[in-house]
């Protein structure tokens, strides 16, 4: 007996998805870093190129399951949200500065907050395939706003920000009972309180985790559109976009300590943005029923690897630069 289908693909895709999913967080967690210790750069690219392998081979799998066409709406999706994961990673470092997370416990903190994220952008892009279904005019609402904020970033200044400067962070703050410093690896612990009586304590750590969640809703008004923008498919959504933010904490603690080569890839990333945006009205205009997938991934990855390339060039050492 066939399953139904769920969300326009059968049930058993759906199961395979999540069992992946499940197999590299136990893996990560439960086995590579059951004890907190601070994660080398090797071992970070090692992860990093773990996770990118997974994702590519997934955008594979479906590419047999469902065709060329859906193979690279995923893999143009898979390449998009992992650029745009690549500017999460200058606002965690930010955060972890500011809120001065030791080294060692940086991973737990990412971990929760994937899983966080996972949770998140399921219910982002549940709502977002709802309306795209009902509406067929949402996706040029979409378009034009990822238009608009790609023209935002391009012309932006760059002034960094304080991550605790924000209206849910100081309510939290101030209506939570908060520990003078960390306590080992601990979100919550319990302490003797003004009486002597235990009560329940939040941590600092608690409080940078919720940060980043509150970073990743704000990422995800970028993200959640300029998907959509690429497919419609609530499968190839939802999958391009959790194995693209799976390797994030791999990417961080690859990339952490050299953000600043990459001085040039927010510009990248605005080009991206309008060109996503731009393609649904072309699109439109020419009466299209998609954009030719083959010639939107070969522009995404143009203007990617445009925009490292450059970073990495203008950002290289005075001695290279002089030789």
């Amino acid at each position: 007996m066939l399953l139904a289908p769920l969300m326009g693909k059968p049930l058993w895709m759906w199961l395979i998805f999540a069992g992946v999913v499940t197999l590299l967080l136990v893996l990560d967690l439960g086995v590579l870093h059951r004890k907190q210790r601070t994660i080398g750069v090797r071992e970070s690219l090692a992860l990093s190129a773990g996770y990118l392998s997974m994702g590519l081979g997934f955008g594979v799998w479906v590419w047999g399951e469902l065709g060329p066409q859906a193979g690279v709406e995923y893999l143009t999706g898979f390449l998009v949200e992992k650029s745009l994961a690549l500017d999460n990673v200058f606002v965690i470092a930010s955060i972890f500065a500011a809120f001065a997370v030791p080294a060692a416990y940086q991973h737990r903190v990412l971990f929760w907050g994937v899983l966080g994220v996972i949770l998140l952008r399921g219910v982002m892009i549940g709502f977002g395939a709802a309306l795209v279904a009902r509406f067929d005019w949402v996706l040029l609402v979409f378009a034009g706003f990822l238009v608009l904020m790609g023209a935002k970033m391009f012309l932006a200044k760059g002034e960094a920000k304080d991550p605790r400067d924000n209206v849910l962070y100081r309510w939290a703050a101030s209506h939570l009972r908060l520990t003078d410093g960390f306590r080992g690896s601990r979100f919550v612990v319990r302490e003797p309180g003004p009486g002597g009586r235990p009560m329940l304590f939040a941590t600092p750590l608690l409080m940078v985790l919720v940060t980043i969640e509150l970073a990743d809703v704000i990422f995800a008004v970028d993200s959640v559109p300029a998907i959509f923008a690429i497919t419609t498919d609530p499968y190839l959504v939802y999958t391009s976009n959790i194995f693209a933010i799976l390797g994030l904490r791999a990417l961080y603690f690859a990339l952490g300590a050299v953000v600043d080569r990459f001085a040039y890839l927010k510009q990248a990333l605005a080009a991206l943005l309008v060109f996503i945006g731009g393609k649904v009205f072309v699109a439109e205009a020419m009466g299209w029923e998609k954009f030719p997938a083959p010639v939107s991934l070969g522009v995404t990855a143009a203007l990617l690897a445009g925009g490292i390339g450059y970073s990495v060039w203008r950002t290289r050492r005075p001695a290279a630069r002089a030789a």
